[in-house]
């Protein structure tokens, strides 16, 4: 079945909570690592539902805020970005293709990321037997060992390039798997590999940043740059302000209230207990909608800027947090992610990271898309 963007959220008032969605600061985040990037074209990574964000909505923002090039993990996903863009507009795989996914891939105008020599040779059998060179991309493994053709494979490509006649490639790439960590000698070491074996390959378009190594400066940018989490309002390097402006806000609907004596067991296993008289919220979301078990007992919610620890563990469908003398009642919004908690600091208290976090957020919420701070449409 091909995959789908269809998240089914429930009807406007009857969800547990609220996932808010600019799409007017993803424009405007793509645009300002346009003037960040120096040259270099500006892609947009909108794998896994566009970070579980809803690609359907976040990919033709970029389209029209100037992205010409967008990236996907799996050929499922491209087919049901195809659609969504104009012709003309490039569309790669990042894991590139399984054994006889070929076909479907070239017939839908889409173009792999070739990590291996077999899915080289299968891509160019095909454009050798349809009598043109299909466009695709070639990634070098520059140190990650994740995907991306070894040093040796280089050699054993440059040594026999009559095996990839039917290949027309249009762009060398290599991915950093340190980038968000500035002082890592990784970054440096990671250049200098892509450097020498993009060298040795066709002369095409090359790209080694992604949104943290479009940070490192000119030298990592190349001719095209990658952003992911940038785009939605993640920090894309650790430790430093982050320049991008946030995207997601959520909140969560109180649906109990109580008060609990000293010695109350409080959720699964009592891994809490009141060691004073509690006054204690029950929220309406939990692990099935991506609020993750590892904030158990270490992430907070927030109300009217009160900070609201979460006590005990994070149920499937529901978390609890101390209320104490905070204004609440049945059917009250909290705070998730937003202006008191961004997203950044909510995935630290879950001891995760931002990518996490959105990827994690579950089908059961209202969704709802706002533009330019304007009241939104649902989803």
């Amino acid at each position: 079945m091909p995959y789908s963007t269809d998240q089914r959220a429930p009807a406007a008032g009857s969800a547990g909570g609220v996932l808010t969605v600019d799409l007017g600061a993803i424009a405007r985040n793509y645009r300002a690592l346009v003037a960040r990037a120096g040259g270099a074209a500006v892609a947009g990574v909108v794998k896994a539902d566009a970070y579980g964000l809803g690609m359907a909505r976040v990919a033709p923002v970029l389209l029209e805020a100037g992205c010409r090039t967008f990236f996907v993990a799996h050929l499922s996903e491209a087919l049901a970005l195809r659609p969504i863009l104009p012709e003309g507009i490039e569309i790669f795989v990042l894991n590139g293709l399984l054994p006889g996914d070929e076909r479907l891939c070239a017939e839908n105008g889409i173009r792999p990321v070739l990590n291996s020599l077999d899915q080289a040779e299968a891509w160019s059998a095909l454009g050798t037997g349809l009598g043109r060179p299909l466009p695709a991309a070639i990634q070098v493994d520059s140190g990650m060992s994740r995907l991306g053709l070894a040093p040796a494979e280089v050699d054993a490509l440059v040594a026999s390039p009559e095996r990839f006649r039917g290949v027309d490639t249009v762009l060398v790439m290599s991915h950093l798997a340190c980038g968000d960590e500035p002082a890592h000698p990784a970054n440096a070491e990671q250049l200098a590999a892509f450097q020498a074996l993009s060298a040795r390959l066709p002369r095409a378009r090359r790209s080694l940043a992604n949104s943290a190594g479009l940070f490192l400066g000119d030298a990592y940018r190349f001719d095209l740059v990658r952003p992911g989490i940038a785009l939605y309002g993640g920090a894309p390097t650790g430790g430093r302000p982050n320049p991008m402006e946030p995207v997601v806000r959520l909140g969560a609907r109180v649906i109990q209230l109580r008060e609990v004596p000293v010695g109350a067991g409080i959720g699964y296993g009592f891994t809490a207990v009141a060691e004073r008289p509690m006054r204690l919220a029950t929220l309406s979301v939990g692990y099935a909608d991506g609020w993750l078990r590892s904030a158990s007992n270490r992430g907070a919610v927030f109300h009217a800027g009160r900070r609201l620890p979460i006590v005990g563990r994070v149920s499937m469908d529901s978390i609890i947090v101390e209320a104490g003398d905070a204004p609440l009642r049945a059917g009250d919004p909290v705070e998730l992610i937003g202006p008191d908690i961004p997203l950044d600091a909510a995935a630290a208290a879950a001891g995760t990271i931002s990518y996490e976090i959105l990827t994690s957020l579950g089908s059961r919420y209202e969704r709802r898309y706002i533009s330019n701070n304007a009241a939104g449409e649902r989803a």
